[in-house]
């Protein structure tokens, strides 16, 4: 899965999870028109009936994201493996998590053989009662033959200045096991474990990162590309721009169904951003695979 933690987030898949410092979750309406979109796009009808995207290269690859909490459920490579991972316990029914608003598709087009959307999210009464600001989320998603990249832009459409959080989350299909992450060496580590409300400072001294058990940490001021090594025979390169730090998650006996089958590698920006008026924010993401 992916998705923006646009507090607005998914279970497990790639969305953009916003979070406002002060967090809010609301409804908008969600915006499709079948006859104005591209080439390689359709709009379809997903679980619990609602309105999803499919987006198909002339290559072979395939991704679906679901309007409803910007979820990136799916990416299928030309061989047909789908390499993010969607938990057994999420729930299509606009009550929780696959995660929390409707994003309107705004635009789409196809370049060379490849599809790309725009997905859009605004201020609303139902968000301004929770946190009394103006904005537009911008999330775009490109599909490539072998790659899946997104962009996400905040901007403040207030009078006055906000400040909020963001983040990714990036949930990938794996054997856990055979996981391993590499490039966070030498990055200040929050570890969450045993603990999340007082992480444990630290420094990464690890080549290679794995999942023997329970991992929920925190790397500040992490490079911009990582590789995850899904022990399924898949290395993913994970670049960013404008996302300082990573999250590491894999719930263990939390989860004890389905840990097995993913990890979570996000990007994140876990200090606040601070936008003035009109002023906006952009961080990016490049998934590929050789």
């Amino acid at each position: 899965m992916a998705m923006v933690s646009m507090k607005f987030f998914v279970p497990s898949l790639n969305s953009p999870n916003l979070r406002p410092t002060k967090r809010y979750s609301g409804m908008a309406v969600a915006a499709s028109n079948q006859d104005a979109v591209a080439l390689g796009v359709t709009v379809t009808q997903g679980e619990g009936n609602l309105p999803k995207l499919l987006l198909t290269s002339d290559h072979g690859s395939e991704a679906e994201i679901y309007l409803f909490g910007g979820c990136i459920t799916s990416w299928k490579v030309p061989s047909g493996r789908d390499l993010l991972f969607v938990r057994p316990d999420a729930v299509f029914d606009k009550k929780k998590p696959i995660r929390n608003m409707d994003w309107s598709l705004v635009e789409s087009e196809n370049v060379e053989g490849n599809p790309n959307v725009t997905l859009e999210l605004k201020d609303s009464p139902y968000s301004r009662a929770m946190w009394d600001f103006g904005f537009q989320a911008r999330y775009k998603v490109v599909l490539n033959t072998k790659s899946l990249s997104t962009e996400l832009k905040v901007t403040n459409t207030d009078n006055k200045p906000f400040t909020f959080s963001t983040a990714l989350h990036s949930y990938f299909r794996a054997s856990i096991t055979g996981v391993s992450v590499k490039g966070l060496k030498g990055c200040k580590t929050l570890n969450k474990d045993p603990d999340p409300k007082n992480p444990i400072e630290g420094r990464e001294e690890r080549d290679a990162i794995t999942f023997p058990g329970f991992v929920d940490c925190i790397y500040l001021d992490a490079p911009n590309e990582v590789h995850l090594d899904n022990g399924l025979g898949d290395v993913i390169s994970i670049r960013n721009t404008n996302w300082s730090d990573a999250v590491l998650w894999n719930p263990h006996l939390q989860m004890e169904a389905c840990y097995k089958d993913f990890v979570c590698v996000e990007n994140a920006k876990i200090g606040t951003i601070q936008l003035e008026p009109e002023q906006s924010w952009i961080g990016k993401q490049h998934l590929s695979i050789a």
